[in-house]
């Protein structure tokens, strides 16, 4: 078997000067930003799962998720633009004239690129300020859903129907979170004029009661139904409002069962609940009566 040529290696190795130095060094550059951020990405994961076992309240537990993304892309960003820097300068360009030329750049595009550092000031308070996690139902403006993704650059949002929706930070003006907490499960019931009131109360107050001896239910209802009382005198019905304390995201849940076990205690109860009715009739037209002859 033949042995390899050391020398005429070395050789070759030599007759390749700097490039050959400067690919290597290219290589060990982008082999140590992907270490860099797959370890980042390992540490960032084991460190959620541990804080995750160690905290039982749940908004804790979203909050440093959400952190741990954001932390996780901008220090990701940061060594991708290190090692871009670096292999750059392997590569014999300047980055000095590319940083002046960009800040010049910069000016020239300042105002084209405001609504990018809005977005990104908006996103830095958003997470500061704690307003929204990742997992609560929140609406922004006019957008409404579940918040899937929180950047420094937009929120990602997902309805009820499953549609997308990316909004940019800076555009966010009012924020209205339903997962802090608590919430109300409002109950608007129309009953008849010819109704009892009191009667009425009380199945409603009933139903609730029962409800929150529900075990699938009892951890859902922090307390019994708040009647206000009669809210208006609608056109054809009696307007009887009332709300149910729950925790935060159980709100449509407990309203639907109660909603349902309601309409069955008003009909055991001979409650009406009026709904629009159209009534038909069929009229007969009388013949016309005949005039006498004139003789």
């Amino acid at each position: 078997m033949q042995q390899p040529d050391w020398l005429q290696i070395g050789r070759w190795w030599q007759s390749l000067g700097p490039w050959a130095a400067s690919c290597l060094r290219i290589g060990l550059v982008l082999l140590l930003a992907w270490l860099l951020i797959a370890l980042l990405q390992r540490a960032i994961r084991a460190f959620r799962e541990r804080l995750a076992k160690r905290l039982e309240d749940r908004e804790a537990v979203q909050r440093a998720d959400t952190l741990a993304r954001v932390f996780r892309y901008s220090v990701k960003v940061l060594i991708l633009l290190l090692a871009g820097t670096v292999i750059l300068s392997e590569l014999g360009v300047s980055v000095a004239p590319i940083l002046g030329a960009a800040g010049v750049v910069g000016v020239a595009l300042g105002f084209g690129a405001q609504s990018l550092v809005r977005d990104f000031l908006a996103g830095f308070f958003l997470l500061l300020e704690d307003q929204i996690r990742r997992g609560d139902v929140v609406t922004l403006d006019a957008h409404a859903g579940m918040v899937e993704e929180i950047t420094l650059r937009y929120v990602r949002l997902r309805d009820y129907d499953g549609r997308v929706h990316f909004v940019p930070n800076g555009s966010i003006g009012a924020v209205i979170n339903q997962s802090r907490g608590f919430a109300q499960a409002v109950i608007e019931i129309g009953v008849a004029y010819e109704s009892d009131l009191d009667q009425v109360m009380q199945v409603m107050c009933e139903v609730a009661q029962v409800m929150r001896a529900d075990p699938v239910f009892a951890a859902r209802m922090l307390d019994g139904i708040e009647l206000a009382g009669v809210e208006n005198w609608a056109d054809s019905a009696i307007m009887i409002r009332g709300r149910i304390k729950v925790v935060a995201l159980e709100q449509w849940s407990v309203r639907r069962e109660y909603l349902r076990r309601l309409k069955y205690a008003f009909d055991a109860h001979g409650i009406e609940i009026p709904y629009p009715r159209v009534e038909h009739r069929t009229l007969t037209a009388k013949p016309a009566p005949v005039a006498p002859a004139l003789d």
